[in-house]
């Protein structure tokens, strides 16, 4: 799987992958950790399409997350697992 930036069009500003890169180096996060928070928003965001994230809210993340659990069974605890990190 690619991890291509994804931000909205024609933005003056870092792409929003970048910027996630970028707050998780400020928190000296470990690079695993940036790796795999990066990765997860990435399925996240192809999941909806290719959406910005800025363009959704609960409902999509909700069903992004029970995608993970049934389709996926991906562990409870991996779901939440990310920390706030800005």
């Amino acid at each position: 799987m690619r991890l291509e930036n994804i931000s909205k069009e024609n933005s003056n500003k870092p792409k929003l992958l970048d910027q996630v890169r970028a707050a998780i180096r400020t928190k000296h996060l470990p690079r695993s950790t940036e790796k795999n928070y990066v990765l997860w928003i990435y399925r996240y965001i192809v999941y909806q399409n290719k959406r910005h994230p800025a363009e959704m809210g609960e409902t999509e993340i909700r069903e992004f997350l029970n995608h993970l659990a049934v389709k996926r069974n991906v562990a409870a605890s991996t779901q939440n697992s990310p920390r706030e990190i800005t």
